[in-house]
Parts: structure tokens; sequence; C-alpha cells
């Protein structure tokens, strides 16, 4: 790395120190110590050139820099030449001194790089700091600091500068004023002393041997002087303690005879520091230094001050430690130092003040006494060895005291005492039988670690230190081994040993081992000369026992097995060779195992097998004798050990057994009968145990003895008739028969094979049946005692057991079986369900088991309640809480285990597929369950029964597995279970059928299949919470399954899956959801014949459930059984009952989901709805006249099913797609809809629907139809249609008769402006349908054309043409309605296209004149129609083409003028109007006349009570005024008849008559036919019917009596017209009524002898026709020949 480089880089992060982050400055200096120790010449250098070029670099910055320096220097010291050195001293000691003010960090960082520098430059460094330390003024604090640590770091090299600066300094003494800058000097002297005694007692290694400690004597005592006599008596409390940490050192430097003469005022000078300070460490340190160099002096009057020092000694001893202070802890070292020092000079002293401290009462006194005695006798062994028998006699006291403080120091003061000699003086066997009975002491809680700086494990317990003391002892103290062997042997059978057996082995293992390398003499045991001693077989029997439990006690276990192998000469001498083999077995098996995986009971086995081999090699009957003897007088040591007890009863067993002497063997068993607890259960069991092994060897003694011990009189005491009935007594009886009952198991399951089958039943289960049924007086007494039940249980168990594993298990037929399943069908019945305190179930299922094997076979009732009974025994039992004792815990899974066993046993005599689902019928309402920890077991049992009978499964042929399906829907749905471990359990399930599966199809049973092996790795997506990576892994086990499940299950299998909708488990619905949805893409293609079945288990599920994932997941099934079988699921879905339910509406809406779909679903149901007739005539209707219609059942569902499908917002694409033909369909299913009624088997429904809270849509067939449409178009994109006809009403309109054809033209109106592109193909659609057989739907689809027509979109869509056509083409249809709509649609040309007129005029002229001669429409309402067409077209049509109609046109409207309706009065009169308005300038005569002929009727109607034909008669008038050529005419009618203004009749009409008067006596227009007789007639009408509208118009039938006889009126327009076309004569045709009225007199024709009107009236055919078709009409008339 070049120099400049790491210059630059040095230059760079000196300047990224300046960071204002501290992590980024720390960072900097680990970089720059980094770079110095690769160049740290450079990196010095660097530094140093950067400090002096940034002098105002703040302190805090220059202060880390020092400190990388200081790093640099430190580290590579020897690496800088002098040039360096110097330029970092100079650097080091201007930043120190640059302030006067303190500034300690970075002062002190600087004072370091120059301590570091002088540790190799020391002559550099002090002509820098001598510079700044000059005679007559106080030096800079750090200067004399900086001198201070060099003295300590650099002691050769600072001493000989000491005498200089002592000289310098010592002036400077009385000078420092400021308590800062003295203790600065106290330092400085404390650190000069102390290298100036180093470098004394080094002076073989020092540069200059010379130097002696007279050199400083003179100038220490001066600063001494000042120091004690002036600044030790300061209030500052840390200058004190600075004074006092120099005077320790100073001391040794002062001349003798002034340290002695010091001394009186010295000590008392610094004890009183004790009380002045808390942090006592200097003081004692420095009081350590002074005593030690009086001692070496040979002070005199240190005896004089010894009780003083004594007691502020002893006083700061007692002081309790605190580990988490180091001061205090060094403080108590100083101390004890201090005591060892005196203890030196003056032991008696010594002991005599500390020894009747031990009898003090006070805890802290005894502790801290016996601390200082320990350390004496370690510190002080030869000032100490002459007073060992005082010493252990002063120990009584101490040993007897119960403080767990003071018992930890008496067994440190017993370890010292050992390793020094005291134990050997007499007294010494107490100290250790102390050591030992603190061994023994219960272990306490993990105690904390002892400090670092800790002498002693002073934290330690007493019992871990007497364990370590006794085995230090006895191992590293030789002179102790013939103290404690063989004497520690004593402490091995007493029980209150028991805890303290670990140690004491090991120490005697170790003893006897080294007894054994001097000789067999030396280690055998002289049980004559040491009675004390306990037996060989003491020993044996307590060894073996203790070793039951072997991890107990710090691991006794294999302690007490090593010492019994030791001792093997001294148990039997044949043993060594055997046990030299099989102790080491024993101990590599406890090496193998830890607490918690050994097994008790095999570890017992292994033991008992050992104990068998011992007997068998020592086989000597007496010595067997012995032992047993032993091992039954040890049986009460143990009480309250029971689990070593219960061992050491089945040693006494095995004992029995080996022994020859059958006496021996029955009065040891009477007495253990006698003599055992029967209360206790283990001892019962221990017992029992015991009999069993014993009848191994001795059967027929062992029967023999229980029933003697049933008739002795210890039995018979306790179970007399009066006695039965006292609790105790019966509890005790009831104890001791659980004993017998229970022994007589054991003895059925280790008692040999060929002989139990033929007691099992006489002997064994007779008795075992004589205790547990007590009769009194006759009376069966059932138990009450859970013990005696368990007993009976456990020995029916070991019976049972015993038969099985019988070589002729299969010919012994057992006739007690049934009997027993029933007794323990009982007992486990009698337990509480919901908990599990006892293991009476799962011993009685246990027993159950091993029954259930024998033969004869259970019946298949009591086998179905005996599986129900029992699942319902343990699967109800609720969980522990959190914290319970993992007793109960080890309970549950022991029942848990002896149910799985139970029912694999019964699963074992019916392994077939039915039989398996005979098993899971009877989990399966467990598996269901709401309730978790029941979930769990369920499916747990499952697992277990299929991987048994997957593991025993033997397929002869290929047959199917009919129920895999439903095993699958059951298990498949729990892999979603809240719970972690049944989503294991559920996989393992569906894992086993899936193999059990390929088991049948032939495949091996060792076969792996890549397939079903991935369910395995799925398993770890199963333990993740998270919802989105569980239902993933459950599509995952449903594609699994999908592929290997075979096609004939998958009905079943989704069946299954769909009850599991209504899971309570809301995961597993789910999880059933998805695996339904799954199997239904993945193989849903072959499911067509099923879809009905699909279909209508969804819609009950729906009804069933109401969870919302339910709903979706119904709707997804659809939707992919739809995908795959469309016209299946819309035929399935449409078989449902009317009115669709709201779950069925949802499935409907999910065929909306995918365009393509739902495409087809819209298809299919538009071809539904127009395949059938819309409706049906009743019978009410064929026999009447009143309507009668019936909806269809399938066109009403398919609109129903439409409206649900364009309900969904997804179905947008398909409407658009589909889009001519829905509205077509729909608009056309409306029309065919208005009044059809509900089929009756719907009406009663609908009825009760509206009569519901909540009712479900109408199904009024109308009503359906307009919801659908309207669905349809918001679903198209034209909501503004729906809107807008809704703001008019057109909805309300098209679903009555009377307004539907509004509301079409509406609703066309609304297309035509907000939805123009769609047109084209809708007009084409309605089109194709104007040829329907229906007339409404020819109606509806012209209305809707001819409004088309209304609108100028017609023409940007270039559709009028097309219109046109297709409308004209419907003029001749035989429905007067439609004929009436093709008349308003040409019209309508008018408003859309008036510049089409002309073009078009001749054809719309033809059909509106075709609409007046309409002679088909009963209520003329064509005709009206064609009036006001007409109205509208007269002003754009061509002239020439109007002028050939016109007279025509006005003709035969004028009938129409008195027609009973007012439409056709007003439209009439105003097309009247509308033609005079057309011929204005060009009216010819023949249009004229009739433009006079009709002022009359027009004049008369402006009375009309009509408003309409009022306003239209003013409008027909207005316009007849400019064609009459008279403008005083005109101007009046102008005047008088102008819209909203009000008509004065009586004036409007002088006005006119003046005017007419006038025009008469003028003539008319100045020519033509003379007006004289014209115009004095109509003014004579006019004149004489002023105001007598209601005589001149009575209706038709109204008649009146004139002149005494009655005629009937024409109309007045009749009468009019006659009298202006004919009015030569009119004498003989006009009578004077009494009534004031001229009548007109009818005529009689000459040739045909009908009355007739006037020629010119029989034009108008209608109120002439009434009028002559009276018979009232006169009988003589003037003969008139017809024109």
């Amino acid at each position: 790395m070049a120099e400049p480089y790491v210059k630059k880089l040095s230059t760079v992060l000196l300047e990224a120190i300046t960071d204002k982050d501290p992590l980024v400055q720390e960072q900097v200096c680990g970089a720059l110590c980094a770079l110095g120790e690769a160049r740290p010449a450079e990196v010095l250098r660097a530094c140093e050139e950067y400090l002096w070029q940034h002098e105002k670099l703040a302190h805090p910055y220059r202060t880390m820099i020092l400190r990388a320096m200081e790093t640099v220097v430190s580290s590579h010291i020897s690496d800088l030449d002098k040039d360096m050195a110097r330029a970092v001293i100079f650097l080091a000691s201007s930043e120190m001194t640059r302030v006067k003010d303190l500034v300690c960090d970075w002062q002190q960082a600087a004072s370091n790089v120059l301590v570091a520098v002088g540790k190799q430059f020391i002559g550099l460094v002090m002509e820098e700091v001598l510079s700044k330390f000059q005679p007559g003024a106080l030096p800079h604090y750090f200067v004399v600091q900086t001198l201070a640590n060099l003295a300590a770091s650099n002691v050769f090299g600072m001493v000989p500068f000491l005498t200089s600066i002592l000289s310098t300094m010592l002036p400077m003494l009385g000078m420092a004023k400021h308590d800062t800058m003295r203790v600065a000097f106290c330092c400085a002297l404390q650190h000069f002393s102390e290298s100036t005694l180093e470098y004394l007692a080094n002076l073989d290694q020092a540069p200059d041997p010379t130097v002696r400690k007279d050199t400083f004597a003179t100038d220490i005592f001066s600063a001494y002087d000042i120091l004690f006599n002036h600044w030790l008596q300061s209030r500052e409390a840390k200058l004190r303690l600075a004074v006092v940490e120099a005077l320790g050192p100073m001391s040794h430097l002062l001349p003798s005879e002034k340290l002695e003469e010091q001394l009186p005022k010295l000590l008392p000078g610094v004890l009183a520091l004790y009380r002045k300070h808390a942090e006592t460490f200097h003081v004692s340190k420095s009081l350590g230094q002074i005593l030690e160099a009086a001692v070496s002096v040979g002070s005199r009057t240190l005896e004089a001050q010894l009780d003083a020092l004594l007691a502020a000694l002893h006083a700061q001893i007692c002081v309790p430690v605190e580990s988490s202070s180091p001061l205090v802890v060094s403080n108590r070292k100083e101390v004890l130092r201090c005591f060892t020092v005196l203890a030196c000079c003056s032991p008696d002293r010594l002991l005599a003040f500390l020894l009747p401290k031990l009898d003090a009462n006070n805890e802290r006194t005894r502790v801290g006494t016996l601390q200082v005695v320990r350390h004496v006798i370690n510190s002080a062994a030869s000032q100490m060895e002459v007073k060992k028998p005082f010493i252990l006699s002063s120990m009584r006291l101490p040993l007897l005291d119960t403080n767990s403080k003071v018992k930890r120091a008496v067994v440190q003061v017993i370890s010292a005492m050992a390793h020094h000699g005291y134990l050997e003086q007499p007294g010494g066997e107490a100290m250790v039988a102390y050591i030992v009975q603190q061994c023994a002491l219960p272990p306490e809680a993990e105690p904390q670690k002892p400090g670092p700086d800790s002498e002693d494990p002073a934290t330690d317990s007493v019992r871990d230190v007497s364990i370590s003391t006794l085995y230090l002892v006895s191992t590293t103290v030789d002179r102790m081994s013939h103290v404690l062997w063989p004497h520690l042997l004593e402490f091995l059978t007493p029980v209150r040993f028991t805890g303290a057996l670990t140690p004491l082995c090991r120490s005697l293992v170790h003893l006897a081992q080294k007894r054994e390398e001097v000789g067999a003499d030396a280690f055998l045991i002289q049980y004559d000369s040491n009675v004390t001693l306990p037996s060989p077989y003491a020993i044996t029997t307590r060894l073996l026992t203790v070793s039951s439990n072997p991890y107990l006690g710090d691991g006794r276990g294999a302690a007490s097995l090593r010492l019994l192998s030791v001792l093997h000469r001294n148990i039997h001498p044949l043993l060594g060779q055997r046990w030299a083999t099989t102790v080491p077995l024993l101990l590599e098996h406890l090496d193998e195992h830890t607490e918690e995986t050994l097994s008790q009971k095999e570890w017992e086995e292994r033991l008992l097998a050992f104990l068998r081999d011992t007997l068998a090699v020592v086989s000597d009957n007496t010595w067997i004798c012995q032992l047993s003897l032993e091992m039954c007088r040890q049986l009460p040591c143990y009480n309250g050990t029971p689990q070593e007890k219960n061992f050491l009863y089945k040693c006494i067993g095995t004992t029995l057994g080996a022994a020859s002497s059958k006496e021996v063997v029955r009065k040891h068993l009477q007495e253990l009968l006698e003599t055992a607890r029967h209360q206790e259960e283990a001892e019962r069991e221990g017992l029992a145990c015991c009999f069993g092994i014993c009848a191994t060897s001795h059967l027929d003694d062992v029967l023999a003895q229980l029933e003697d011990f049933m008739r002795s009189d210890v039995f018979r005491r306790s179970t007399g008739i009066f006695n039965i009935f006292k609790d105790r007594s019966e509890n005790e009886v009831e104890k001791v028969k659980s004993t017998l009952i229970l022994c007589y198991g054991h003895v059925a399951a280790r008692a040999p094979r060929e002989l139990v089958l033929a007691k099992v039943e006489s002997d064994i289960l007779r008795n075992i049946f004589q205790y547990f049924s007590t009769k009194v007086l006759g009376i069966k007494v059932e138990t009450k005692d859970p013990a005696l039940k368990l007993c009976l249980i456990q020995s029916v168990c070991m019976a049972s057991q015993a038969i099985c594993s019988s070589a002729q298990a299969g010919s012994f037929h057992f006739l007690r079986k049934a009997e027993l399943v029933a007794q323990m069908m009982e007992f486990i019945k009698a337990e509480p369900p919901d908990s599990l305190r006892t293991p009476i179930r799962k011993k009685a299922m246990l027993a159950c088991t091993y029954l259930v094997s024998l033969e004869p076979a259970l019946e298949e009732r009591v086998q179905a309640d005996l599986i129900r009974g029992c699942l319902h025994s343990v699967m109800a039992v609720l969980p522990e809480p959190e914290g319970e004792e993992d007793r109960q815990e080890s309970l549950y899974l022991d029942t848990m285990h002896a149910l799985e066993d139970l029912l694999t046993s019964l699963l074992r005599r019916n392994m077939t597929p039915q039989g398996l689902q005979i098993m899971v019928e009877h989990l399966s309402p467990w598996i269901r369950s709401p309730r978790g920890h029941e979930r769990v077991r369920a499916l747990g049992l499952s697992a277990c029964l299929l991987q048994h009978f997957l593991e025993h499964l033997h397929v002869s042929a290929l047959v199917p597995f009919h129920n895999l399906g439903l095993l699958i829907g059951l298990f498949s749905p729990r892999c979603a279970d809240l719970w972690p471990a049944t989503r294991q359990e559920a996989v393992s399930c569906v894992y086993a059928l899936l193999y059990l599966q390929l088991g049948y199809e032939g495949f091996s049973r060792d076969y792996r299949d890549d397939v079903a092996e991935q369910l395995l790795a799925l398993k770890e997506g199963l333990v993740h919470p998270d919802p989105a990576i569980l239902f993933h892994t459950c599509h995952s086990i449903a594609q699994i399954i999908a592929k290997r499940l075979p096609p004939e299950q998958l009905i079943s299998l989704l069946l299954t899956l769909f009850e599991s909708l209504g899971d309570p488990d809301k995961n597993c619905s789910r999880a059933a959801t998805v695996m339904v949805n799954c199997l239904l893409r993945e193989r849903g293609s072959m499911l067509q014949e099923k879809v009905p079945e699909i279909v209508s288990v969804l819609r009950s599920k729906l009804q069933e459930a109401r969870e919302e994932h339910v709903l979706q997941a119904a709707q997804h099934s659809v939707y992919l059984l739809a995908s795959q079988h469309c016209a299946a699921v819309v035929s399935s879905l449409l078989g449902g009952s009317l009115p669709f339910d709201s779950h069925t509406c949802t499935l409907w809406r999910a065929l909306a989901l995918e365009p393509s779909l739902t495409t087809q679903v819209l298809g299919l149901l538009l071809e539904k709805m127009s395949r059938d007739v819309p409706f049906k005539e009743t019978r009410a209707f064929l026999l009447s006249s009143s309507p009668g219609r019936e909806a269809t059942l399938l066109p009403l569902a398919a609109t129903c099913a439409l409206h649900e499908v364009l309900s969904a917002l997804e179905s947008g694409p398909a409407v658009l797609e589909l889009y001519p033909q829905l509205f077509a369909a729909l608009l056309l299913r409306v029309s065919c809809t208005l009044g059809v009624l509900l089929p009756r088997s719907l009406q009663a429904k609908e009825r009760r629907s509206v009569g519901s809270a909540v009712a479900p849509r109408s199904l009024e067939p109308c009503s359906c139809a307009v919801d659908a449409l309207q669905a349809m178009l918001l679903r198209g994109g034209n909501e503004d249609v729906v809107r807008r006809v809704e703001l008019e009403g057109g909805w309300q309109l098209l679903r009555t008769s009377a307004g539907h054809e509004e509301g079409v033209t509406r609703l066309a109106s609304a297309m035509a402006k907000c939805a123009g592109p769609r047109l084209p193909l809708v007009m084409k659609a309605l089109v194709c349908t104007q040829s329907s057989v229906y007339e409404i739907q020819r109606v509806t689809s012209t209305a809707f054309l001819a409004e088309l027509l209304n609108s100028n979109v017609v023409n940007d869509l270039m559709l009028l043409e097309s219109l046109l056509d297709n409308l004209a083409a419907r003029q001749k249809d035989t429905s007067a309605s439609v004929r009436r709509l093709v008349l308003r649609g040409l019209a309508n040309i008018a408003s859309s296209s008036p510049e089409k007129v002309q073009a078009h005029g001749p054809q719309l002229l033809t059909a509106m004149i075709g609409g007046l001669d309409d002679r088909d429409d009963p209520h003329s309402l064509v005709a009206l129609e064609a009036m006001v067409g007409l109205a509208r077209l007269l002003e754009l049509v061509k002239r020439q083409d109007l002028r050939s109609v016109l007279l025509h046109v006005a003709i035969r409207i004028r009938p129409f003028f008195d027609s009973e309706k007012t439409e056709l009065r007003s439209a009439s009169i105003r097309l009247f109007g509308h033609l005079n308005q057309v011929c204005h300038g060009g009216c010819e005569d023949v249009f004229l006349e009739q433009v006079v002929a009709g002022l009359v009727p027009l004049l008369l109607h402006l009375q009309d009570p009509q408003a309409p034909v009022t306003n239209a008669c003013r409008f027909a008038l207005r316009l007849c005024g400019p064609n009459l050529q008279h403008e005083e005419l005109a101007a009046v009618f102008q005047k008088h008849l102008q819209e909203g203004r009000g008509l004065h009749f009586g004036e409007f009409l002088n006005a006119t008559c003046k005017l007419l008067v006038r025009v008469g006596r003028t003539g008319y227009r100045g020519g033509g036919r003379g007006p004289g007789t014209e115009t004095e007639g109509l003014l004579c009408r006019c004149t004489t019917s002023r105001n007598c509208w209601a005589a001149w118009r009575p209706p038709a039938s109204s008649t009146s009596r004139a002149a005494g006889r009655t005629s009937v009126l024409p109309p007045p327009c009749s009468w009019g017209s006659w009298c202006c076309t004919r009015s030569r004569s009119t004498s003989h045709l006009w009578t004077w009524s009494r009534s004031r009225q001229w009548l007109p007199v009818p005529q009689r024709c000459s040739s045909c002898s009908r009355t007739q009107p006037p020629w010119c009236a029989r034009r108008l055919p209608r109120p002439w026709a009434a009028w002559s078709s009276s018979p009232e009409a006169p009988a003589a008339v003037p003969a008139r020949v017809c024109a």
C-alpha cells in the first residue's frame, strides 16, 4: 500500500470522524486503528498533522483521534523511531496542557499517549514532561497524573528519575490548595512508592542495583508528614481515600524508627476511616500494608493496638458480602490478609479473641468468625498446629447450628481441618458425620453462580459444598483414607442418609480402589472388629434397591452399582467374575439414556435379571434365605418411597423364587400379606408383583397361601357381618381384597403358560370374583371402591393376556368372556364422561382388548355397544387446563392407546372394507364434533385404524374398495381443521386410504406411489396458520385425490363433501368447498348423469347453511358443473320449484361468472322461454267470454332464471353479445304475459309470499318479464334507458294492458335517445317477430318500431327505408291495433325526418287515407290515428300530391265532427283546420264549399263541453278565415279565437252574423253562385240557434215532442250540410218546433220508400243511418228520388 494512499485514506477517515452519528464515529476510530495495524507510522503522522492543522477542532473529536493514536502506539511501540516518537510526544504534551481547565476525556487521552510512548522512550517523555514540571509553580493536573502512570507502567525506567521528581514535588505539596490537585499528588506518591518497592524487590533485574530504600526515606517521610497530619483530616472523602491509599506503600519506605514512632497515631487514624467510609477496600488494603511493614520491622507497639485492630477487622469480616459489589469482596480478602498477619505474630491472642465468638447467637458473627478460623487454619498452619484440640472442641456449638450460612461456613472449616490433619484427632468422626449429614440434605433450587473474584463458592448450597468437600477429602487427602474407610459404610443403610448415597458411594469406590491397590487384606472388611458396619446382605439390598431409581440424587444408581461391584469380595467370593461382566452392562445402559428416555420398567427388569443371575451364581439356599430375610427387614425403611419399596417387593419375589425351601417361601409370603400396608396402591402393586414373580417357581404354593390367607383370622376379622357396614372396616377389607385380586392377576400373568390355562377359570377367576362380589344375607353388595375395581380390571386383563399369549389360545374356549366384557362395560359407563381421574376405563378397555380376541366371538350388538360405550367414555373427556400435572396427561395418553388397541383388536376380527366402514361410522360423529379435542382424538383413532388395516391388508382377488369415496369425503375436509394436530391426522388418513385403494387395485404393500407420496410433503403447509396457505394446501390435496380416485367413487366423495359444507368448523367447511370445486374442475366431465343430484344437494345444503363461504362455494360448484354440462345444469335449476328461493337465485347468478358460459346459459334460457307456449287457455275462458289465461311453467321459470342471471354484474359481456335476441325476446315476453295469471299450483304460493314479512320476488308473469328486461338493459350498459323509462312511468305502463302500448313507446323513445347503436340489431330481431301468431306480440313490436321513426336516430343509422318497408307491409294486418300503430309510425316521419316526407308523400298519404277508409275497426281508432297522422304530414307533402286527395279527405272526415268520442271530434276538426292551412291562396271552389259548409258545425262546436274539441274549433276557424277571402271575418276569428283567451260566445256570434249578412248582400267572392239564398240560410241557422247547443245536438237516443208528435232529430251537421247545398226551396223542408227551433223535415224516397236525408248528406252514413233507422221516424214526408 503506497504511502500517499495511506495518507489520503487516513485524511478521509479523520475528516469523517466529525460525523454526528456516534456509531459512525466509533466505526471511523476502528478503521483508523485497523489501518494503523498495517502502517502505524503513516497513520500516526497523519493524525499528528491533522491535529496541528485543525487546532479549532472540538475536543470530543480530538479525544477520539488521540485514543486511536494510543491504540496504534501501544500495539507498535517497538516499530517507532525517535523522530516519530518525539513528534507524538510533543503533540500529546501540547494537547494535554493546551487548556488549564480540566477536560478529563481529552487530557486523559493525551496523557495515555505519553504513557504508551513512555514504555519505550522514557527519556524523551520525561524530558518533555519535566519541562512542564518546574519548581516554584504548580504543574498541570495531568502532568502529575502522567508521572504517576509512567511510574506504574515503566518501573525500571522511572525509578531513577524519582529522586529529582520528589525533590521538585515536595515544595509543591504545600502549594496545592485544591483537593483535585492534592488527589493527583497522592496518586503520584502511591505509584512512586509502589514502583520503588517493586524496583527494590527485583534489584537483580534493575538497571541500577545500587538504589537503596533509604535513598527515598527522607523525602517519603516529608511527604508522609503532610499527607497524614494535614490532608488526611480533609472533609473531602475522595482526598482521604487517596491519602490512605498512598500511606500503605509509603509506610514500607519510612525509616524504621519513624514508623515505630508513627504507629500509635497511624493505626488509630487508619482504623477511624472505617467509620467514615462505606467503601472500605482501600482502607483495609492500606491497613494490611501498614501491618506488614510493622511486623517486618518487629514493632513492639503493635501489641498495644491488637485489641482495637481485632475488633475493627472482625467487624469488617462480619459485613454481609454482596456479590454485585467487587469492592466488598476485595475488602474481605484484604481483611483476611490482615488476620493472617496478626495470626503469625500473635496466634494466642487471635484465637482467644475468635473462638469465644463461635458461641455467639448472631449469624453474621458466627459466619464471619468461621471464615476467619478457616483462613487462619490454611494460612497459618504452623502456628495453629498445637491448637488443633482446642479448635476442634470449640466447634461443638457451630455443629448444632441450623442456619444454612453457618452450615456452609462450618463445612468449609471442616474441609480446611481435613487438609491439615484435624480430623485424625479425637472428635474428628463427628466432623465426618456432619459432612455426610449435610450431603443428605434435600437439593435446593438452582443456586446463583459465584462471582469470578470469589475465593470460595459462597453462593453454593450447603449440600453442594458438603458433597464437593467429602469427595475432595476422600480423593485428594491421603491421610484421610484410614479415617474414612470403612467408617463411611456405616452411613449407607440408615434412611436419614439416603440423600448422601451418591457422594458416599463415589467416595467409598475411590477409597476401596485405593485399599485394593494396597492389598487384598487391607480391602477386606473385618466385620467382627467393626460391629457397627452393615452386613453384606444389608449392603446388597440397600444398593440394589436404591438403584431402581437410578437418576435420583445425582445418579445414585450408577454410583451404587459401582460400589456394589467394588465390594464383590465382601458380598460373596463367587460374584467377582460375573459382576465384572454384568455391572458394566448396566452402567452402559444408564449412560445411553437420560432420566426422560429411560424406561423404568425395562430398567427394573434388568436389575431383577441381575439379581436372578447373582442368585444363580451364589446358588446357596442359606445365603439366599438370609438375603430374603434382610430384604423383608428393610421393607419398612421404604415406606416414604413407594417406587423403591415396590421394587424391593419384586426383589423379594425374585429371591423367594430362587429359594428351594417351601417353608421359608410360604412363611415369608404369609408375613408379607400380614404386614403389608394394603391402603397404599404402590404397595399393593409391589406385593402382587412379588407373588407373581414367586409363582414362576412356586405356583401351587402361592395359590395355596392366598387361599389360606383368605380363610385366616386376619382376613375374617375385617369381613364379619356386623363390621361390613362400618366405614373403616369396609375400607380395610376392600383394600385387602384389592391386594388379593391383584395378586391373582399377577400370578396368572407370570405363572408358566402351560399351567395357567388349567387354573385360570377354576381357581384364579373364581377366587377373583368371589373377592369382588360381596354378599350380605344373600344380597349382592356392589363395591364403590375404585381401587378394588382397578385391581379386578387389571387382574382380568392380565389373565386374558396370559390366555392370549398361550400356545393353546386358539383352541381355548373362554366361557366367561361375555360376562367379563359386560362387567368391564359397567365399569366404563360408571365413569364420569367429562373427566379422567382414574385409570379404570383405560384398564377396562385394555382388558376388553384381550378379551375380544378370544373365542367365542362377541355378538354384533354387544360389539356395537362396546365400541359406542368406549368412544363416549373417552372422546368426551375434557382436556386438562394448561399447567396441570403431567400425571393427568400421561393417564390420558395411556387411555387413548388402550382405546386404539381395543378398536384395532375389533377391526382385526373383520378385516374387510365393510368392517372398516363400521368402525369409521362409529367414529364419524366425533370426527364432525364441534369440539376440537374430540375431533383430534377421533382423527387420531381413525389414522391408527387405517394404518393397521393397511399394514395387514391381504387381497386375494381384485375387488373394489367400494367405500373409498365416503371415507375420503369424511377425512379430507379435516385437513383444514382449526387444530393443527387434527390436520396432520387427516392427511395421514387420506394417505392411508389412497394406498388402500392401490392395494385393492393389486399393487404390492411396499409399492410407493409418487402422487400419493406428495401428501407427506404437503403436511408442512398444514402447520402454517395462514388461511391462504392452508386452503392452497387443501386444493393440492384435492388434486392428488382426483388423480387417484376411481370414477365410480367420485359421486360418493362429492356427496360426502357436500355434507361437510355445514360443518361447525368453518375452516373444514371452507376446505370442503375448495375440494369440491377442485374435484369438479378435475373430474367433472364424467358427472353428466349426476348433475341433477348434485344440483339438488347443493340447493338443500344452501338452505341449511347460512355462511357466506358456503354460498360462494356452491356458486363456484355450479359454475364448474355448468362449464362442463351447461344444458344439464340449466335444466336441473329450472326444475326447481317456483318461486326460486334465494339459494337457487344465488346458483343462477353463479352462471354469470364467465362470459362464454353466461352466453351459453342465456341462449339456453331464451330457447326454453320460447320453446313452449307462453300461456294456455283455461276452461273458464273457453266456456265464457271473460279472459282466463294461465302462464306455462317452463317459460315462466326461464324468465325468472333470466332475471337472476342478468342481475349478476358479471353477465355484462354476455348480455352485450346477445343483446338484440335478449331484448326482443324479453320485450315480447312482456307483451304475451299481459293479463296472464299464474298457474293454479303457484297462486297459493304467491298469496303466501304476499302475506309474509319478507316476500320473495313477485311471480306475476308480466312483472317477472319486465324485471328481467330491466336487468338486461342494466347489464347491457343502458342505465340511462332504465332511468328514463322509470321517470316517465314506462315500466309501470308496460305491466298493464291499457298502458302497455304507451310503455313500449316510451321504451322505444328512450332506446332511440340513449341506446342508438343497439337499434339496428334490435330492429332486425323485432322485425322477425312481426309475423308472430300472437297479436299482442305483433302490436308490441310494431309499437316499438313505430316509435323509432319518431327519432332522428333512424337517419343516423340509415334505418328509415327498412322501417318504412316493414311498417308498410303490416298495413293489412288482421289486428286493428297493428294497423293503427303502422299509421302512427308512418306519421312519425314528420318528426324524425321531415325532409324525407316529400320523397315518400304518395306512400304516406295513401296509407293515411287507407286508414280513414278502414272498415274493420269498430271503434274508428285506425281512422283517428290516420287523422292525427295526416295533420302532422300535410304541411310536409308536396302540393301536387295533396291536391288530389284534399277534397276526399275533407269529405271523409266530416262525419267525425259529431262523433260520440271526443278524440275523433277533436282530431277531425283539427285536421279540417290543417286542410285549410295548406290551401291558403289556392283553394278550389269545390273545397271552398266544404269550408263554407263547415262553418256552422265549427261555430256550434265552440260550445262543446270538451275543451280539446273547443280548442280544435278555434284552431280550425282561425285557419278557415283566410280562405273565406273576407278580411273582416278573418280578423274577427283571429281576435276572438286566440289560444288561451276567453270567448264570449254571444258577442262573437253577433259579430260573425253581422259580417255574414254583409257578405250575403255584397255577394260571395264577387261571382259564382248567388249567395243570397245560401247566405240567408246560413245566417238563419246561426241566428236561430244561438246558445242552443243542447237542443241542436241531442243524444242519438233522445226524443222530443213537437206539435203533438215525436220525431227523431238528425245531427245538426247533417242538417246544415243539406241546407247549405239544397236551399232553393226550403219551405217544405223545415218546420218550426215548439222549442222555437227549425227542424228539417225528412223526405221519403219515391223509388225505395226509405226516408232519406238530403242527397248531399248521404255521404255521411253514420248520423243519418242512426236517424233513418229509428222506428220513430215520421211516416209522411215529401217524396224524393234517391240520387
